[in-house]
């Protein structure tokens, strides 16, 4: 797996600026933009709608619409470490579903939070493609399969 650290530049609304201008003369700017500003700061911060809206002379609610669609664009950082437990047919068949519930009382939260020690985040998705091994997870990006609730807990705490 990767180190496990994933780091985001702190908010700065200048900062935001300035990557929405790097991004205006694209066609379809909205989605490099929001794509760029999550890399940047981890998430599409709400400040950053107004930004958005007004470099791109739409209204608040247009951008806003945009970032709550794509389910990708969060609006607050994720943990230091991201796993995505996939939910999809064959893992759910292979036991995913029990593993996923097991990594997340051990975590004491739901699918899509983060622990309050900004630590993990867990994400639920649907097919990883990675049916042959399942039930799969990716950890920071990782694929990982034939886990167990134990197996998966131990890679989100590693």
């Amino acid at each position: 797996m990767g180190n496990g650290v994933t780091t985001f530049e702190p908010w700065r609304p200048e900062r935001a600026e300035e990557i929405v201008e790097a991004h205006l003369s694209l066609e379809g700017a909205v989605l490099p933009i929001l794509h760029a500003l999550q890399a940047a700061f981890g998430c599409v911060p709400k400040d950053a709608v107004a930004i958005i809206a007004r470099a791109l002379n739409i209204s608040r609610a247009e951008a806003f619409g945009v970032v709550s669609f794509y389910h990708d664009f969060k609006s607050a950082p994720p943990g230091r470490r991201v796993v995505k437990v996939c939910r999809a047919e064959s893992c759910q068949a292979m036991g995913g579903e029990a593993a996923g519930r097991f990594l997340l009382a051990s975590l004491g939260i739901d699918w899509g939070e983060t622990t309050p020690d900004g630590a993990v985040t867990v994400e639920s998705v649907y097919c990883l493609g990675l049916c042959a091994v399942s039930p799969a997870a990716l950890v920071d990006g990782e694929p990982l399969g034939r886990l167990d609730g134990m197996t998966l807990a131990e890679a989100a705490r590693a």
